[in-house]
């Protein structure tokens, strides 16, 4: 039979943050945000449920794919439970205590 079935795997890789806040809220800005990254951190989140990673966007209005009707970077967080901003770190991800209590959390 010819692709019949799906083998799901996990590449083992490390993950180094833009930014982790003292709450452990981690901020990831991004320009371009490319398919390899999306993937990357749709595998953080299901392996590291607790963590909290939000994005900072350069315009979350972007296309993910020049595709008609194709997603953008905002509404790909909508759509995946991830938080985002424009340009600018909301002031109130500094104080939020957000999903992380961070035992994930280096210092």
């Amino acid at each position: 039979s010819y692709e019949t079935i799906n083998i799901d795997y996990i590449i083992s890789s490390s993950y180094c943050p833009d930014i982790i806040f003292d709450n452990g809220i981690i901020c990831e800005i991004k320009g371009l945000f490319r398919k390899e990254e999306r993937r990357k951190h749709l595998a953080i989140q299901a392996q590291h449920p607790t963590l909290d990673v939000r994005f900072v966007f350069q315009n979350s209005k972007t296309k993910l794919t020049k595709a008609k009707g194709s997603l953008t970077y905002g509404q790909w967080c909508d759509r995946h439970g991830f938080l985002y901003a424009d340009k600018i770190i909301p002031s109130d991800w500094y104080d939020d205590t957000g999903k992380n209590k961070s035992s994930e959390k280096k210092n």
